[in-house]
């Protein structure tokens, strides 16, 4: 593999699409929007800035990294060459479907259809393409240009030979690739999750506090961060669509939302990227604020 298109330059799209540019792939990152991509070039070039600051890349390798990737606003025009396309849209079904049903209609018969779904059925997905065997999963970690993991999702239909090629590029990548089967949640989200369902509920039930419950968690499970700080990184929309499709895949109450989650959600307090979560963000300070409705 060579040429790998990314669909989608939000957070998760342009960090793969460093991590590969980086490696010395050719790659085609993909959006509709011509601004959003402009934003995510510029991200990856602030953080291969802060690499050569670092000293883990040379100045060098920076130019060549960013010299690697091309934009692309045209779907067509952007995997007309891929060997490998990975999906990082938005975390939504119909959206990735369709977005499968595209691929499988433009890319050449030999190009591996991946996606990087936190918890969608690979499964469904592939049933959207005439190509069910090179379909697969590819979870990488935020912030993925330093997250080792990839979490590799075989659909019911994934050819052996299809995810040992994943394995291997994941490991070109210096990644460490796990490899999983396609269930709700897979592995990473199907613990998180309800981990993060379970604080919320704490704080909602009040049994302690919002930096009470993220400090147990730090200090006696030596966990670098609260799960409502976490929660909050993630976006709290992202961790109620996640649970949701727990929820609805296994139907077990255990994995129902806490109506906090859900309220806040519906109020627009979606963590870091809103300014307001469990934490307030909304002055740019290193210091972590309980937000105003969560103090104990």
């Amino acid at each position: 593999m060579q040429h790998i298109t990314v669909i989608g330059c939000g957070t998760m799209g342009n960090g793969i699409a460093h991590c590969f540019a980086q490696h010395g792939y050719l790659v085609s990152l993909m959006d509709i929007s011509e601004s959003a991509l402009q934003k995510a070039i510029a991200n990856i070039d602030k953080n291969l800035d802060k690499q050569v600051k670092k000293e883990s890349i040379t100045l060098q390798q920076k130019e060549e990294t960013l010299r690697n990737i091309q934009t692309f606003t045209n779907m067509k025009e952007a995997i007309a060459q891929a060997d490998l396309v990975i999906e990082a849209a938005s975390e939504n079904t119909n959206i990735k479907l369709n977005i499968f049903k595209e691929l499988d209609q433009l890319c050449l018969p030999h190009t591996i259809l991946a996606s990087n779904t936190s918890s969608i059925s690979l499964t469904k997905i592939a049933e959207a393409t005439h190509r069910q065997d090179k379909v697969i999963g590819m979870h990488f970690m935020n912030p993925v240009p330093l997250m080792k993991l990839v979490e590799v999702i075989n659909a019911k239909n994934t050819a052996p030979e299809v995810t040992n090629s994943i394995v291997t590029l994941s490991k070109k990548l210096n990644k460490i690739p796990v490899v999983v089967n396609d269930f709700p949640g897979f592995i990473a989200n199907r613990i998180l999750m309800p981990m993060l369902n379970e604080a919320i509920f704490s704080l909602y039930e009040g049994v302690a506090g919002v930096a009470e419950i993220d400090n147990i968690m730090k200090l006696g499970m030596a966990h670098p961060m609260g799960p409502l700080q976490l929660a909050d990184y993630i976006g709290l929309d992202i961790c109620l669509s996640i649970i949701n499709v727990l929820h609805e895949g296994f139907h077990n109450e255990k994995y129902a939302p806490c109506p906090l989650l859900v309220e806040m959600v519906k109020k627009g307090k979606l963590g870091f990227k809103t300014g307001e979560g469990f934490y307030d963000y909304s002055q740019g300070s290193k210091d972590l604020i309980v937000s105003n409705s969560f103090k104990s």
